[in-house]
């Protein structure tokens, strides 16, 4: 199941006429879901106060989790907030348009109800052809939380939005699978000290060579964002953690208990049999892993899995993103 090596062909059906289609529907209030390297969002004129509610109840979202406002590049951040420590614009400069997400003192061009309420906003510079020339055309800043059912799996296709949220988008643009697959990374830029409030596209190792020193992931932050909800990213089965070497004998147990068993198995357990409903070959590659991660779990959910058996990859490079989101996708229950 799945793609051995985790690669997907990249295919983008938006045409021009679609993105100025889409374009218009963002001017009149309409949502939008838009393609961008990590997965694809669910987009409403930033400046719009009704169309961003639009975004909430389309999505089931409570309104006070803060969405993550899209501006066209780095040249237009202080548009969007109140000042930008030099920190962050030398992150800006290195890594947009990327998978990174920076958070700042709102500007007042940020309604209070793109932010949850808050006087802080979440702004990135998306890093997808499509997605930067619908900002283009529109002209202004797109809010854009994932396209998906709050809490659910994020959608890395067109088709999965049309098959997740239906009749309540306006307009979908298809620009192809997401080749990053995994969220932006958060940063938190609004104090002295910078930290990584969410992992994920942008990896620890890489802020920290550019700023010249460490980051904290700390576990708990004062400042909320999207992707802290105790159980996010979650499939339909319930998604159970255990030790790498424990993922077979679990599995079998699960099976034997009448569970419909669906399991990922690391590469290094890549010759070891697995008794189970369906089995997921995981890729070497931790890039590939993360573009593939969200496709997985819901094949997983296709095949009637219940029950899915998975081990956390080492917490470097773009594992530490993954293990995020696959502890989120378990939710508070403990890990076996």
């Amino acid at each position: 199941m799945g793609e051995p090596n985790g690669e997907r062909t990249a295919r983008v059906t938006a045409q021009p006429s679609d993105i100025e289609k889409a374009a218009g529907v963002l001017r009149a209030g309409g949502l939008v879901a838009l393609p961008t390297e990590t997965v694809y969002g669910l987009g409403a004129n930033a400046e719009d106060p009704a169309a961003v509610s639009r975004i909430f109840r389309a999505k089931g979202r409570p309104p006070n989790h803060p969405l993550i406002v899209h501006i066209g590049g780095a040249e237009q951040l202080d548009d969007w907030v109140e000042e930008v420590p030099a920190s962050a614009r030398l992150l800006a400069e290195h890594f947009w348009p990327g998978p990174l997400t920076l958070v700042l003192r709102r500007g007042r061009r940020v309604p209070l109800e793109a932010t949850g309420g808050l006087e802080t906003v979440a702004v990135r510079v998306p890093d997808h052809p499509v997605a930067l020339a619908l900002l283009s055309a529109f002209g202004g800043g797109v809010t854009a939380p994932s396209a998906n059912r709050f809490g659910s799996v994020s959608p890395t296709t067109a088709q999965h939005v049309r098959t997740e949220l239906g009749d309540a988008v306006d307009f979908v643009l298809d620009g192809g699978d997401c080749k990053v697959g995994v969220e932006s990374t958060i940063v938190d830029a609004t104090g002295d000290t910078l930290s990584i409030l969410r992992p994920g596209g942008v990896t620890r190792e890489d802020l920290e060579a550019v700023l010249g020193h460490p980051l904290a992931v700390p576990v708990t932050s004062r400042v909320r964002v999207p992707g802290q909800h105790p159980s996010h990213y979650a499939p339909r089965a319930r998604v159970v953690l255990v030790e790498p070497e424990k993922v077979a004998a679990e599995a079998r147990l699960a099976q034997e208990l009448g569970h419909q068993v669906g399991v990922f198995l690391p590469p290094s357990l890549a010759d070891t049999p697995v008794k189970a409903h369906a089995v997921v070959a995981l890729p070497a590659s931790m890039a590939a892993y993360a573009r593939g991660l969200y496709g997985f779990l819901r094949e997983l959910d296709e095949q009637g899995c219940d029950l899915i058996i998975a081990s956390l990859p080492a917490e470097e490079g773009l594992g530490l993103a993954i293990a995020n989101r696959l502890r989120r996708a378990a939710g508070p229950r403990p890990t076996v």
